[in-house]
């Protein structure tokens, strides 16, 4: 029986589609895994390459299986397994792979601050796996019991860039200056207002990812501003071109235009091709911010900025950057196909004037020729007749000098009247083999 096949009665099975199984544990790929305050959680993403999400799984799998440790499954997308008093919990994603280290904290002492010690001096277990990929997320989350002060926000966050605020009802206060500390990790403070440790544990998470993947979404802004150049000076030779359109005659300024047109069109067709994953990424990755954000319900802590807002004002220019590009390549592109369209078309129409222009001139040489080989004809059947009536002059004269006309026929020749007859037989007998011969040739008058 299939993993995902469907027993009904008398122990008979409903056969299942192929995709089933898969589907089911889609839902259940990445479970929340419960939180105890008070926690450090050192959360790493790294973007991967086709290689390198290969030696990633491989890395994984060696160091469990060095640790005589559960291997992820084949084909697993997610991992969780305890090391010592540690924790990872490992993720496999389209672009990137994600590393939690969930270690234990003494929480938060009288006086003292939150993020001690330093994020630098627990990273340890990160050297014990190879790095897969370039690192693009650095995160050091400290979940805490909420102790009610404030006082030491401002010795840990940066003041201009902190953004507070309550969630899930009023159960959490989440804090963060998205600010990278001298050990390169950026900074969330969680403070547990009596959560429980399911509802921590996914608030924990949503909060990971929020961080992810807005970090992951910005990689559409470098492109974008790559690309921007480009755009604006294929525009502007769009609308130069544009314009000389109107002013161009002559097949060959058209097809110089039309030429240059493809051109750009290539150009930015291939900007366009090789931006499309990215900013398409892009929006997708925001989306999911958007999402997450929601879900967590935030609440303005008075004097802060949620994380929403400072999101929308710090993240939104960005990724407005990035849709605006990618909009203009859109409608540039149109614009191109139109006008390479309309040259097209004018192309077009100056070649059928030169190939109607270029029969007309061969039908009139046809005609010429006609006529020309009519008068040759002419001189033809009047140069043959005159060798036609040479001959029968000759024939005539030859006889008539010999006598033996007189003796012979019974009848004196007259040879003037003779070759006089022989003339209108001749041309009349040549003319009717010209005309049988054309005839023959399909050549009617």
């Amino acid at each position: 029986m299939g993993e995902a096949d469907l027993v009904i009665g008398e122990g008979r099975l409903v056969e299942a589609h192929p995709l089933r199984a898969a589907v089911l544990r889609e839902l259940h790929a990445r479970p929340f895994s419960p939180a105890h305050a008070p926690r450090r959680m050192l959360h790493a993403a790294y973007v991967l390459d086709a290689a390198g999400v290969q030696r990633d799984r491989a890395a994984l799998i060696a160091l469990c299986n060095a640790r005589g440790l559960p291997a992820p499954a084949a084909g697993a997308k997610y991992h969780h397994v305890a090391f010592g008093g540690a924790e990872l919990r490992w993720e496999s994603h389209a672009e990137f792979c994600t590393y939690t280290w969930d270690l234990p904290s003494p929480g938060i002492p009288p006086g003292g601050l939150p993020f001690q010690p330093p994020a630098a001096t627990l990273a340890s277990p990160f050297g014990e796996l190879p790095q897969p990929g370039p690192l693009l997320v650095a995160v050091d989350l400290h979940l805490v019991p909420d102790s009610a002060e404030d006082f030491f926000l401002d010795q840990v966050f940066e003041r201009a860039s902190l953004a507070r605020a309550d969630v899930n009802d009023g159960f959490a206060e989440i804090a963060s200056d998205f600010k990278a500390d001298p050990s390169g990790y950026v900074r969330i403070l969680v403070r547990d207002r009596g959560l429980g440790p399911d509802a921590a544990g996914a608030l924990v998470q949503r909060v990971l990812e929020i961080e992810t993947y807005r970090t992951l979404a910005l990689l559409g802004l470098p492109e974008a501003q790559r690309l921007a150049p480009a755009v604006a000076r294929i525009e502007q030779r769009l609308a130069t071109a544009a314009t000389e359109m109107t002013a161009t005659k002559g097949l060959s300024d058209n097809n110089r235009l039309l030429d240059e047109l493809v051109a750009l069109a290539a150009e930015l067709e291939a900007g366009a091709t090789a931006s499309l994953f990215r900013f398409g990424a892009s929006r997708a990755y925001m989306e999911i911010v958007r999402l997450r954000l929601a879900t967590i319900r935030e609440v303005a802590v008075p004097g802060f900025p949620t994380w929403q807002q400072f999101l929308d004002r710090r993240m939104a220019p960005a990724m407005r950057t990035c849709f605006t590009v990618e909009e203009r390549q859109e409608k540039i592109a149109q614009k191109l196909a139109n006008a390479a369209d309309l040259l097209r078309t004018r192309v077009d129409v100056e070649l059928e004037q030169q190939n109607r222009d270029l029969l007309t001139s061969m039908n009139e040489r046809t005609r010429l020729q006609l006529r020309l080989q009519r008068t040759v004809e002419g001189l033809s059947v009047a140069a043959i007749s005159y060798y036609v009536v040479s001959l029968v002059h000759h024939l005539a004269a030859g006889l008539h000098e010999s006598g033996v006309d007189a003796a012979m026929l019974g009848i004196h020749l007259d040879v003037g009247l003779v070759t006089a007859l022989a003339v209108p037989l001749s041309i009349l007998g040549v003319w009717s083999v010209v005309r049988r011969i054309r005839s023959a040739h399909g050549d009617h008058d």
